[in-house]
């Protein structure tokens, strides 16, 4: 039995690169949010890469039914190569390999930035602008924390980053207590401390 051809079972997870879809470029869209900067150069090496090599790996896309276009989660760079490059485009007929995620927003988000940083590259502004989007949505710290992979005081960094009250409105302050750590109120008090 060849577990390399069988279908999965009815039910059964299937990752979104098993379900490549070849979408014409004029119907992919750049989020919004993606921190992701590369250098000229290595544009230039990703020229040359999808040139010699093909597309290796596709984009990761949210399709967006009611518009009818694809909005990239990651893979950005490998977008704009097919957009920028006369050659490539001819060879792959306009059309940009693209698997597909069904993600809310945030979740979007988020697995942008897990994408970026598991190849290192992120800009901390745009990040930062991330952030406050995240909270703006009403994400809390822990789930921003957990998805995106940061700790508190990245988490913390990048909220001042932006300079905005509205991030920290509602939030008490610490200097790293976790939740954990955190005794009740008036604990202190009653121990003799101060507060």
């Amino acid at each position: 039995m060849s577990r390399y051809c069988n279908p999965p079972k009815k039910g059964a997870y299937r990752s979104p690169v098993y379900n490549v879809r070849a979408v014409p470029v004029e119907k992919v869209v750049a989020n919004s949010y993606n921190p992701n900067v590369v250098a000229p150069p290595e544009m230039k090496l990703l020229e040359l890469s999808i040139w010699e090599d093909g597309y290796t790996m596709p984009c990761v896309c949210y399709y967006d039914a009611e518009k009818d276009l694809y909005e990239l989660v990651d893979g950005y760079h490998r977008y704009m190569v097919l957009k920028t490059s006369k050659r490539i485009y001819e060879r792959e007929r306009g059309l940009l390999p693209v698997a597909v995620i069904e993600k809310d927003l945030s979740n979007r988000m988020a697995s942008t930035i897990r994408h970026n940083r598991a190849r290192g590259t992120h800009n901390v502004e745009l990040m930062s602008e991330i952030v406050a989007e995240l909270t703006r949505a009403h994400m809390s710290d822990q789930w921003i924390m957990r998805h995106i992979g940061m700790d508190r005081d990245e988490l913390l960094r990048l909220k001042q980053i932006t300079g905005l009250a509205e991030l920290f409105a509602d939030k008490e302050f610490s200097l790293g207590d976790t939740e954990e750590d955190a005794q009740p109120e008036g604990a202190a008090a009653q121990a003799g401390e101060m507060p």
